[in-house]
């Protein structure tokens, strides 16, 4: 990890916003005014994925991926432009958060100025032909980093940005060498120390998938190196299969577990139920009580915390990324906002961003959680299936407070029993 990754980065709440979907217009200036609720939800961070010209060769759905970056220099223009994001920029900071943005470093659109300008930048097959590590990328064409000026090129890019954003959201960052990512930290680091760097990592079958095929696949203990914060997906698949009944809660539980172990001390993990990749959480957990105890664990885990725009109101839709697609604001089909609120506030706390941090699988689908620092103890029980629990915890008996909404609970010969509602509480460990 990068030596100098401070641990309160795990208090941070991270927003991601599709523009072109975000609002009827989708523009940035249209989506400042939605700004002040996006605040109110605890954002630290709002992400905006890419903001730059799509291509429009071999592209896929009417208007094409984000991630088809014919320019990374310049701003999409029916977003905006570039006197608009440095605008929107400045009316993020004003509002006291950080603006991070995507960086799409392993390809371009096949149309792209890179493309034109430098065609021996890409990779190619032994005919000369444009070749893809990923086929179902049909839609751009991957770059060759074995080319130095490629880097440099990519290097005074991210500069470009450096003085306007607090922070990179590398797409794919595995596939990129690990070296380039590095002197792009050191290098970016000459115009803005404080940037944050956040790794789209990989899960392993797709790392094994890709190794074998002699690219560069990086695993997630490798991107620390460069890297602050890391995606989830090393737990990904075994996370599916438990919430689709192909595996205990124990084996999902010591995936997450062996984190603590494999990774540096310092390690910060992106915790989150949905992404713009994935389907949401809420079309996952069609129980409003399952969706509700899913989203308190997730945030009580140690890491900082991702919400996709919608997920706060318990939208079912993902939103296309290749065609019009407005996110539906009056949809609602549950108020998660409060919890996301709470749930934030208490990730601010020390016991929970530099505590010692223990999770276990209990009987009836239930986890706990716990944190420890000095003689603090602060414990979360969640039910993952509907199911009510029972868990021994380290306080003495007595009638606690509920971090979570204020309610009364009892520990009675040190059990803590749980109904369905997720509970958080806090006491003197004995």
């Amino acid at each position: 990890m990068a030596d100098n990754t401070d641990v309160k980065l795990r208090r941070a709440q991270i927003y991601s916003v599709f523009v072109r979907n975000h609002t009827k217009k989708g523009t940035l200036k249209a989506l400042e005014d939605d700004l002040q609720r996006i605040k109110e939800l605890g954002t630290d961070y709002i992400w905006l994925l890419p903001i730059y010209p799509i291509g429009k060769k071999d592209r896929k759905g009417k208007l094409g991926s984000p991630y088809s970056i014919k320019d990374y220099r310049s701003i999409d223009p029916k977003t905006g432009s570039w006197d608009d994001f440095v605008h929107f920029s400045k009316k993020v900071h004003d509002m006291g958060m950080k603006l991070m943005i995507d960086i799409v470093y392993n390809h371009t659109s096949r149309d792209s100025v890179l493309l034109k300008e430098h065609p021996g930048w890409f990779l190619r097959d032994s005919m000369g032909n444009l070749m893809n590590k990923n086929p179902d990328w049909t839609d751009v064409a991957e770059l060759d980093y074995s080319h130095k000026d490629l880097w440099k090129y990519q290097i005074e890019t991210l500069k470009k940005y450096a003085d306007l954003v607090d922070g990179f959201r590398c797409d794919v960052a595995p596939q990129v060498p690990l070296d380039f990512w590095k002197e792009a930290r050191k290098e970016v680091a000459k115009v803005n120390p404080d940037m944050v760097w956040l790794a789209e990592t990989s899960g392993g079958g797709y790392i094994k998938y890709l190794r074998d095929r002699g690219f560069c696949a990086e695993s997630d203990s490798e991107m620390y190196q460069a890297f602050d914060m890391t995606y989830d997906y090393d737990v990904d698949e075994i996370w599916r299969k438990y919430v689709n009944d192909k595996v205990p809660l124990e084996c999902y539980i010591e995936a997450l577990d062996q984190q603590e172990y494999i990774y540096p001390k310092n390690y910060i993990k992106m915790r989150c139920l949905e992404n713009h990749d994935q389907v949401r959480a809420h079309k996952m957990f069609i129980n409003e009580n399952d969706m509700f105890n899913w989203t308190a664990f997730s945030e009580f885990q140690k890491g900082s915390t991702l919400i996709y725009a919608g997920q706060e109101a318990g939208m079912k839709h993902t939103p296309s990324l290749f065609d019009k697609d407005k996110i539906d604001w009056k949809d609602q089909k549950m108020d998660l906002s409060a919890l996301m609120v709470r749930m934030h506030e208490l990730s601010q706390d020390e016991i929970q961003y530099a505590g010692n941090y223990e999770i276990e699988a209990l009987d009836n689908d239930v986890v706990k959680v716990t944190y420890t620092k000095g003689n603090k103890i602060r414990v979360g029980l969640f039910t993952l299936k509907g199911q009510p629990g029972r868990a021994k915890v380290n306080v003495r008996s007595d009638q606690y407070t509920n971090l979570i909404d204020n309610s009364l609970v009892n520990v009675q010969n040190g059990i803590l029993t749980i109904d369905y509602d997720p509970i958080i509480i806090e006491g003197k460990a004995i």
